[in-house]
């Protein structure tokens, strides 16, 4: 499978930082977004951001901002749609979603997601171990066929928030990251966690 395009997912309205684009808040000396966008341009063959409102504060940022189609911020899937319907332009067979907030996530993500689906697993999720729940799915880090995308269109439109209420209707695999110091996919919410990451960043990882 070639590589597949990449939707970094930042519609939120982070109501934990304060509001306002948490992903552009300072990492290091960079942004957060731009440890997102080193982890995964090498691992696909476009980008583009998922943002709500004026794109013109994203300038600099990427070139290609899409805003979503479903009204009155319907979660990630509907990110994850405005991906679709942009890669289904470009002729590509796959998106892959990446959370905007989370900027340690495995440079091998994408192999692993594409590794993982079939014909009855169309789609891929990634997931970490938990000691009482056994895993943990990351559902905004996702390997997605464009051939679902009027599925998934229909769903939101019919009131369809929560992720994994329709992946698994559909068949998802699981891929399991390991994270040995550091949970691969910690996410910034807060801002107790904007200085753990400042921290992590300090340290190499």
């Amino acid at each position: 499978m070639t590589r597949p395009l990449g939707i970094i997912l930042a519609g939120g309205q982070a109501t934990r930082m304060g509001g306002g684009d948490k992903c552009l808040l300072p990492l290091g000396d960079r942004r957060i977004i731009d440890h997102v966008i080193d982890r995964i341009a090498p691992q696909v063959k476009g980008l583009a951001l998922n943002a709500n409102g004026d794109a013109a504060r994203f300038a600099g940022v990427l070139p290609t901002v899409l805003s979503d189609s479903i009204p009155d911020f319907a979660g990630p899937l509907a990110g994850v749609l405005a991906g679709l319907d942009w890669a289904a332009g470009q002729g590509a067979s796959h998106v892959v979603s990446i959370a905007a907030d989370t900027p340690f996530f495995p440079r091998d993500l994408v192999a692993r997601l594409q590794d993982a689906i079939d014909l009855d697993l169309p789609i891929a999720l990634a997931a970490t171990p938990h000691p009482d729940r056994g895993k943990v799915r990351h559902p905004t880090f996702g390997l997605w066929p464009v051939a679902l995308r009027d599925d998934l269109r229909a769903a939101l439109q019919g009131g369809l928030r929560k992720v994994v209420l329709w992946t698994d209707k559909h068949g998802t695999a699981t891929v399991m990251f390991d994270g040995n110091r550091v949970d691969p996919f910690f996410n910034i919410n807060t801002p107790e966690d904007l200085a753990m990451a400042q921290n992590l960043v300090a340290e190499g990882v």
